[in-house]
């Protein structure tokens, strides 16, 4: 089967499709063929070289949407059952981006069913990233948070989820992505920041780290959504990075508030896997509202 691969760091042109034994499921694994998976910063980091593993192959993708193709001793899902899924990790010799993939069972979610695999395949990574960065400030209906890049794919999921807990949601992004961010449900909207001390909480989507800190009130809290991007602890307030792990079950939460029309989907366009070097250098360009998807 065939697979997008780095050997060598570098840009765009450092993916590779290589052709790769068809892996096989263990006990309580399922293998997905893959319809659908999302190109996502953290491939293109990945591609450079930050994650380390000089010498070795690295696959590429985390999410995957497509259908159960084989399954493990333990496996209460069923060939041709239609799944999302998120394939962790940043150090294997395969990701998502290939024909099939092997996860672990309970890393599976039912699809939505009301979007086609293209969409459902932007789901797991961004959302669970969003979900569980949520999760670790801790915020009670009436709290007011505000969410950088909040028209990106992971700031735009947390305003619609933090809204939907009733928490007041402040996005902040470009100007002219006002209309969309208030779409997702934010109260207020910033193109600059907000006053010193002044929300309970930040959830960083854009990587502004320290001047975003400034917005929180002492004894708030802070979330980066990339590891190691967060700030020092100041004023009492908590400064945590969400590392964002495969949940089926919460994806399966996920995928239902989909479906019930809460949780919208983005796709910017989509690349066959053999041009995934393409996407990679479409997403570098950056301006990229919603997810690129590659379709094997």
């Amino acid at each position: 089967m065939r697979a997008a691969v780095v050997t060598t760091f570098g840009g765009p042109e450092a993916v590779e499709i290589v052709d790769v034994a068809l892996p096989e499921p263990g006990d309580r694994q399922v293998r997905i063929e893959v319809a659908a998976g999302a190109v996502n910063p953290v491939d293109l980091a990945l591609r450079a070289g930050v994650f380390g593993g000089a010498g070795e192959t690295l696959g590429l993708g985390w999410d995957v949407a497509g259908t159960v193709d084989a399954v493990g001793p333990g496996s209460a899902w069923r060939v041709g059952d239609r799944v999302v899924a998120l394939v962790p990790g940043v150090t294997g010799p395969l990701g998502a981006h290939a024909e099939y993939v092997v996860v672990d069972a309970d890393a599976v979610a039912k699809a939505p069913a009301t979007v086609d695999e293209v969409h459902a395949g932007t789901l797991p990574l961004n959302g669970l990233t969003a979900a569980q960065a949520l999760d670790l400030l801790e915020l009670a209906p009436g709290d007011s948070l505000l969410v950088t890049g909040a028209a990106g794919a992971v700031g735009g999921f947390a305003v619609q989820l933090a809204a939907r807990r009733g928490i007041a949601v402040t996005g902040q992004a470009r100007a002219g992505d006002e209309e969309l961010v208030r779409s997702f449900g934010a109260a207020d909207f910033t193109a600059e920041g907000v006053a010193p001390k002044s929300v309970d909480a930040v959830l960083d989507a854009a990587m502004l780290g320290e001047p975003a800190l400034d917005w929180v009130r002492d004894g708030g809290a802070f979330v980066s959504a990339q590891p190691g991007r967060q700030p020092a602890p100041v004023r009492g307030v908590r400064t945590e990075a969400v590392m964002v792990r495969a949940d089926g079950a919460r994806l399966a939460d996920l995928a239902a508030l989909v479906d019930e029309g809460a949780l919208s989907l983005r796709v910017a366009g989509t690349y066959p896997l053999a041009r995934a070097a393409e996407a990679h250098a479409r997403l570098a360009e950056g301006g990229v509202r919603g997810r690129l998807v590659l379709v094997p």
